[in-house]
C-alpha cells in the first residue's frame, strides 16, 4: 500500500469514527474492532456485535505515554516504568480513568489501556485525539482470528468500515501482556 492509499484509508476510518461508527482495523497484536472510547453508543454497538456481556470490559488504545495524562486521574510511576521497559505490547489496567464512556469500564471502574506502536492504529489514535476501543475481531466465545482472512463474516458485515491496510499480513502476533497497576502502585500480573 503506497502512502496515498494509506492516507485515504486512514481518512475513511477517521471519518467513520468521528460519526460514531465502528471500524475493523489492524493493531499491534491482532485485528481489532474499534470505536471512539468516549462514545457510549459506539461502545454499545461493539458489545452487541460481539454478543458480549457489557460487564466484560474492553481495552482502549492511545498513541503515546503523554496521552495517558489526559485520560487518567493518576498515572502511577510504576506504570511509566513498565511502559519504558516493555518490548512486547503491554496493556496496563488503571484505577482512575476519566472522560471515557462508562460502558468501557470494568465493574470496579478501572480501564485497560495500551500504547500502540503499530503504524495505522497509532495514527488513528493521534488524529482522533481520543482513545480507541480495541477488542478482538470475533464473536464472544469464538476463537480470535489471527489474520484478517480468518475474521468471521458476521464481524466483517457488522462494522461500518474495514481498513484496507495490512489485510494480506500473515505475520504471527501474540496478545498483549496485561498488568494491573493501582493508584497506590500495587502491581498484579494478569497475563
Amino acid at each position: 500500500m503506497d502512502q496515498e492509499d494509506f492516507k485515504a484509508d486512514l481518512q475513511e476510518a477517521l471519518a467513520t469514527l468521528r460519526k460514531g461508527g465502528v471500524i475493523l482495523y489492524p493493531t499491534d497484536t491482532i485485528w481489532g474492532i474499534g470505536a471512539d472510547a468516549t462514545n457510549p453508543e459506539a461502545v454499545a454497538r461493539i458489545y452487541a456485535l460481539k454478543r458480549r456481556a457489557d460487564s466484560k470490559s474492553m481495552l482502549a488504545l492511545v498513541d503515546s505515554a503523554d496521552s495517558l495524562y489526559r485520560w487518567l486521574e493518576n498515572v502511577p510511576e510504576t506504570a511509566l516504568q513498565l511502559i519504558d521497559v516493555a518490548v512486547d505490547p503491554l496493556t496496563i489496567i488503571y484505577d482512575s480513568p476519566r472522560g471515557i464512556a462508562p460502558n468501557m469500564l470494568a465493574p470496579d471502574g478501572s480501564l485497560g489501556i495500551r500504547i500502540t506502536s503499530e503504524r495505522f492504529s497509532r495514527e488513528l489514535c493521534r488524529r482522533l485525539g481520543r482513545p480507541l476501543v480495541s477488542t478482538s475481531a470475533n464473536i464472544s466465545g469464538h476463537p480470535s482470528a489471527p489474520f484478517f482472512g480468518m475474521i468471521e463474516p458476521e464481524i466483517l458485515e457488522g462494522v461500518d468500515y474495514v481498513a484496507r491496510y495490512r489485510r494480506d499480513d500473515t505475520t504471527p502476533h501474540r496478545p498483549s501482556g496485561i498488568i494491573k497497576v493501582t493508584d497506590r502502585e500495587t502491581l498484579t500480573i494478569i497475563r
